[in-house]
């Protein structure tokens, strides 16, 4: 058994004009072992998320996004989700 903390971190997948901006994409994963969950999350409107793809080049941000394991990685890497 992994004694690690449990990460977490949720992006936006919509505009802010669609009506399924509170419609978001959450991952939780062990830092440790590389366990990983994600899901569709109701985030309010109102709630402003921590981007920590902003920086990425375009490219690079939808290679991140179009691969789970690969995401959980770089979040991990940089500290994200730590609670």
């Amino acid at each position: 058994m992994c004694h690690e903390p449990i990460r977490s971190y949720q992006y936006r997948f919509h505009p802010p004009e669609s009506t399924s901006f509170e419609r978001c994409i959450g991952f939780a994963w062990c830092s440790g072992c590389r366990i990983f969950s994600s899901a569709l999350v109701h985030v309010s409107r109102r709630r402003v998320l921590i981007d920590a793809l902003a920086s990425l080049p375009a490219d690079d941000r939808d290679r991140l996004v179009r691969k789970e394991a690969a995401l959980v990685d770089y979040l991990d890497s940089r500290g994200v989700g730590q609670h």
